[in-house]
């Protein structure tokens, strides 16, 4: 249970007593909600809860009804004290041990919850079309997408990645042309490229790539399957794992698309006008009707995506999450329409709309068109590496624009945020190495015995029994009581993480942990020769390296253990 529970259950509990008791005033029974927060001013408490809200009830001021609920808690390894309508608690040495015990006892289960109960989730994101390389945008999405899988799965939801592959239409002949004028290129005829067509030079090295293999399939089968790979290679780098790649084209070959304006018009949501199929779209929540099939008798996009959205829900995807590009917009209510028409509950669909991603270099914004280098998501990891473009692109809010420094990526120094989150990991693997090692005594040169044997060190963080936390320094003390509290905070940061599916929570919270780690590193000796004290300063240690770790995984960035 986290800690904001534990005190929320604390009042209400104390609250009720109150009103049975009629300490409460006119109060008969307790409605509010009570919501457990870290006080502004440091000083009053860790935790405080606002009971403010009682007094409608109770007609009497809340500083009355704060001491009244206190008078029916006991407490146990905390103090409490009220100010105003606020009841604060801070915690006192033995919650505080409590807290490094159960992190170190529950390990990678630290901070898991029950929260999705094992709903079947469909996370579709990236999707690209299969004509050329990812651009930048698409790294936000991978990124994105696969982290709040991670973060979904570790809070009890059934998760399911998938990508849609966009290999039907006019997007793929255009591909084929393209290509199919490279190879000739390559032969050498001179060619008349259309203005619509595909002249990136990745078509070079796939036209190449089709002649040494002896041409063996029309052009735009081929082009399209070798897009794939390469995009799916890149994913694969870039910690991006899907459990399916759907393709468009199955959806035509399995008739699914027909049935599906089939079932709409049998559920009388189309009209013909103007040579043209139509959809009803304003009968839920769009601004006008919809096109499905074109006067020329070729199906629009939404046919399709509509299509593609029943097939999900007949493969028993209880709940769909969607990532698409802010210019998508105005395509929700119209998807949610087909899904509300076809008998299925259009609240079951989510759709997180993300900003682009602004380049930097030198310190000034460069347009995405006219750069030399890191046109693709490719050329942006080989120039600083998945772990930092990863951590970049999930670190901002996806509803704000992102701008990615690309020279400050590429430090490593403390003002790289990836780079600082890595060292704190490193450093504490760093200190629980060296204090199994033999030492050297610095003034007589003599060989010194570790300051913990490898084993001994083991059993103290299997079985966790802190017998000393504090020292004699204050600004130690101060350091590991803060250092700590960021520990238990990890339970409800991932859990706001999974609700918000905002997985920049986490990196976040990443810095401001690293953050009170180093600033324990500087006040606090953990090695030491009193060995009780050495253990105790160890097993935190530990503990920030543990959460830390459970942290990078939800972001799929490594751990180091050296840096």
């Amino acid at each position: 249970m986290m800690i904001k529970d534990f005190f929320v259950n604390i009042v209400n509990e104390a609250a009720n007593a109150a009103v049975l008791d009629k300490k409460l005033g006119q109060a008969e029974n307790i409605n509010a909600k009570f919501v457990c927060e870290t006080p502004k001013n440091p000083e009053f408490g860790d935790y405080a809860i606002n009971v403010s809200s009682l007094a409608r009830d109770a007609k009497i001021a809340p500083p009355m009804i704060a001491n009244a609920i206190v008078q029916y808690i006991k407490p146990e390894n905390f103090s409490i004290n009220v100010v105003a309508g606020f009841i604060n608690f801070k915690l006192e040495e033995g919650f505080l041990k409590k807290i490094i015990q159960e992190v170190l006892k529950e390990g990678e289960s630290y901070g898991k919850i029950n929260l999705g109960n094992g709903k079947k989730v469909n996370i579709e994101y990236v999707s690209a079309n299969p004509t050329g390389p990812f651009h930048i945008g698409h790294g936000r999405w991978a990124a994105l997408g696969s982290s709040l899988a991670e973060v979904m799965k570790f809070t009890g939801y059934d998760v399911y990645q998938e990508f849609y592959i966009n290999d039907a239409g006019n997007q793929i002949n255009k591909l084929a042309k393209s290509l199919e004028l490279r190879v000739k290129e390559l032969e050498g005829e001179t060619v008349e490229w259309p203005e619509d067509a595909y002249r990136g030079d990745y078509l070079i090295d796939c036209a190449k790539r089709y002649i040494e293999q002896g041409k063996p399939t029309g052009y735009g089968e081929f082009a399209k399957v070798d897009m794939l790979r390469l995009q799916k290679e890149l994913l694969e780098k870039f910690e991006t794992h899907f459990d399916c790649f759907f393709s468009e084209t199955s959806l035509y070959k399995n008739n699914e698309v027909e049935k599906c304006v089939e079932a709409l018009d049998k559920a009388g949501k189309l009209y013909e006008k103007d040579g043209a199929l139509w959809f009803r779209t304003t009968d839920y929540t769009d601004d006008q009707d919809r096109v499905l099939r074109k006067q020329d008798g070729s199906n629009t996009y939404l046919t399709a995506d509509i299509a593609y959205h029943k097939n999900k829900f007949d493969r028993g995807f209880e709940y769909l999450i969607n990532i698409w590009g802010a210019d998508h917009h105005g395509y929700i209510p119209r998807m949610k329409a087909s899904i509300d028409a076809l008998g299925y509950d259009s609240n079951n669909l989510e759709v997180l709309l993300g900003q682009l991603v602004n380049i930097i270099q030198n310190g000034e914004a460069v347009r995405m068109g006219k750069r030399k280098k890191m046109v693709t998501l490719d050329e942006l990891v080989d120039e600083v590496g998945v772990d930092a473009t990863r951590f970049w692109m999930l670190m901002r809010s996806i509803d704000t624009t992102l701008d990615f420094d690309v020279d400050l990526a590429k430090q490593k120094n403390d003002q790289n945020p990836v780079f600082y989150v890595q060292y704190a990991h490193a450093r504490c693997c760093s200190i629980l190495r060296k204090a199994i090692e033999d030492r050297i005594d610095t003034e007589t040169g003599e060989k010194l015995p570790p300051y913990i044997r490898e084993n001994e060190l083991n059993a103290v963080l299997k079985n966790p029994a802190i017998s000393v936390l504090y020292g004699d320094d204050e600004k130690s003390n101060e350091a590991v009581r803060a250092l700590i509290l960021r520990l238990e905070d990890f339970k409800s940061t991932v859990e706001g993480a999974s609700r918000l599916r905002a997985p920049y929570l986490l990196c976040k919270y990443a810095s401001n942990l690293a953050y009170d780690f180093h600033h324990f590193y500087n006040f606090t000796r953990v090695l030491s020769d009193d060995v009780e004290f050495t253990k105790s300063r160890l097993m935190i240690v530990a503990s920030v390296k543990n959460v830390l770790g459970e942290v990078f995984k939800l972001l799929k960035i490594s751990a180091p253990e050296k840096m």
